[in-house]
């Protein structure tokens, strides 16, 4: 038995599997492996009713009071449903979405529009991240295709009238202070007044919300919770059938890292949570998808409850409560927490939060991800082109791995050269399987060749190209870069399909260098692997085709120079 060719085709029937797996999430189907992931079904969310749920209560929050701290049991808070919304607020709907005062607030990066209604962020555009109509990346929006935005509110286990977000804000304030743009909501209910401020940093990202909570009387009874919400339907965000990114919430704690959770595990009431971040450690939540995504990072001074749910139909949020310390009457507290919504440029989000830059999810090769684009990174700061970044990148990686690649190279060259006489053992021992392998063996060890020789050192260099596969493909540093002529954005497929059709020409000819396969079937096959992979590379960012492409030209002049040492070799 060729050991050598069962492990190949064992490899491409698990990457086909797994590819056809992807293509069935993307399209809403039922998975091959794995729970399928909720997809939107194109209907729009109820946004009316999404808006007048409050948030639950969650577990074991410890509410500061006042000197010393006194613990409130989170069983007192009151329950989403048991919150009326008052009948003076407008209905938070996408009428009056459309017609209700706003205000828009702007950086050179970042374009905020907040609704009177909660003084919640209903759309953010990203002013330098454009898409191929030369619009902004709207990423917070409310349309009756998408619903994806930021609010936060108060609620008590004493008091039901409190400004949440289902009431109306008055803009009291807007201006610039330092090097930030600023507006100031107000709201007074329920004996508490409460201001939301959003600061906008030029040239930043991150947004500093800070809430001034007033206590005008001592009418509200239990003690205040401040909650924080990112709110989205699950519509999946992909840019190919043939591979798929994670959409959904996510969080970080001190003791559990980064925590991804699915809207169907949200849907089927399965997600698996840390109910509380301790005080005095670090934690955020926050909305992902594919190069981009929105947080909430709150300061670490006390405990933070966090609780994840179905809003409605499609719609579902992830959400912070922090417990406010008692406050006497006619006096203030502030709050203050950071928002972000921007790209997932790993530089960038380093300097956020503890594990911020865990955001751009390299999956369980993260360790060999991350220095690989390191790297990257720095061959950029040098030739100031991605597209020639990724070029040199391959040309060091195929370096590093060049014993290991002329080894391999150098045992498919000998099985080559054995190949007529492996032939002949098959029609000579046509009808004895155990002959065959006994005679194969046999010749195996008289010309002192490995079977695995070939393939042991591909499979020590495969967790290398997935990781580099995953950092072409979730660099948000590719959209909208340019490499050469015709490739304008190397985060988009090839227009002209060029570098593809490169990609077959180059599989071709490696199929041609290596040694033909006995079964007729598998040469056929294996002639046909290059037109199957081209197509496939057709709808693959231009990026990640571009390494493939310069990976596959360097194996074969590295290939064609092995077989050409064994050719020049005298024959036995």
């Amino acid at each position: 038995m060729d050991i050598k060719r069962t492990l190949l085709w064992a490899v491409l029937t698990i990457s086909g599997l797994m590819l056809y797996n992807n293509w069935l999430i993307y399209d809403g189907r039922q998975a091959l492996f794995g729970p399928t992931p909720l997809i939107s079904s194109g209907q729009a969310p109820g946004p009316a009713q999404a808006s007048e749920s409050l948030p639950p209560p969650a577990s074991a929050s410890q509410a500061p009071a006042a000197t010393p701290p006194q613990p409130q049991k989170s069983a007192d808070l009151p329950k989403a449903e048991s919150l009326p919304t008052p009948q003076q607020a407008p209905v938070f709907n996408a009428a009056n979405l459309a017609s209700g005062e706003k205000h828009t607030i702007k950086n050179d990066v970042l374009e905020l529009e907040i609704n009177a209604t909660g003084a919640s962020v209903i759309s953010a555009k990203l002013l330098k991240q454009l898409m191929p109509d030369q619009k902004p990346v709207a990423l917070l929006q409310i349309t009756p295709q998408n619903q994806y935005f930021v609010r936060s509110g108060l609620i008590s286990a004493g008091s039901n009238e409190l400004p949440n977000h289902t009431v109306s804000f008055a803009v009291s304030k807007s201006g610039r202070v330092d090097n930030k743009n600023f507006v100031t909501f107000v709201n007074e209910r329920g004996g508490v007044r409460l201001e939301k401020t959003y600061y906008l940093v030029d040239g930043s990202y991150v947004v500093e919300v800070e809430h001034r909570i007033t206590q005008l009387n001592q009418s509200s009874g239990g003690g205040l919770v401040l909650y924080n919400e990112i709110v989205r339907d699950s519509s999946a965000v992909s840019d190919s059938e043939f591979y798929s990114t994670f959409t959904g919430p996510a969080l970080y704690t001190d003791k559990d890292k980064f925590i991804k959770i699915s809207f169907s595990d949200i849907e089927k009431n399965k997600a698996d949570i840390p109910k509380q971040i301790p005080a005095g450690e670090p934690g955020w939540i926050a909305m992902v998808q594919h190069y981009f995504a929105s947080a909430w990072i709150p300061s670490d001074k006390s405990a933070r409850d966090v609780y994840v749910g179905k809003v409605e139909q499609n719609l579902f949020r992830i959400g912070l409560q922090i417990p406010i310390a008692a406050i006497a009457a006619g006096s203030s507290y502030v709050e203050s927490t950071r928002l972000f919504i921007g790209p997932q440029e790993e530089t960038l989000l380093e300097k956020i939060a503890p594990g911020f830059d865990l955001i751009k999810d390299y999956g369980y090769l993260t360790v060999i991800a991350k220095p690989i684009f390191w790297l990257l990174e720095q061959i950029h700061s040098y030739v100031a082109n991605w597209g020639w970044s990724i070029v040199i990148l391959t040309l060091i990686i195929k370096l590093i791995f060049f014993p290991l690649s002329a080894a391999s190279y150098k045992s498919m060259a000998r099985m080559k050269e054995v190949q007529p006489r492996l032939m002949n053992l098959r029609e000579q021992f046509k009808g004895d399987p155990q002959k065959l392998n006994r005679a194969m063996m046999d010749l195996y060890k008289q010309e002192k060749i490995n079977p695995l020789g070939g393939c042991l050192p591909v499979v020590v260099q495969i967790p290398v190209f997935i990781a580099l596969y995953w950092v072409l493909l979730s660099s948000v540093e590719m959209r909208n870069a340019p490499w050469i002529l015709w490739i304008k954005d190397l985060s988009v497929p090839d227009p002209y399909f060029i570098l593809p059709v490169i990609m077959a020409v180059s599989m071709f000819v490696q199929t041609r260098l290596n040694p033909t396969p006995p079964d007729p079937l598998q040469a056929k096959i294996m002639l046909w692997m290059p037109i199957i992979f081209s197509v496939m590379f057709f709808f693959f960012p231009a990026g990640l085709v571009l390494y493939w492409v310069v990976n596959n030209i360097l194996s074969i002049a590295q290939q064609w120079q092995i077989n050409q040492m064994f050719i020049k070799r005298p024959a036995k």
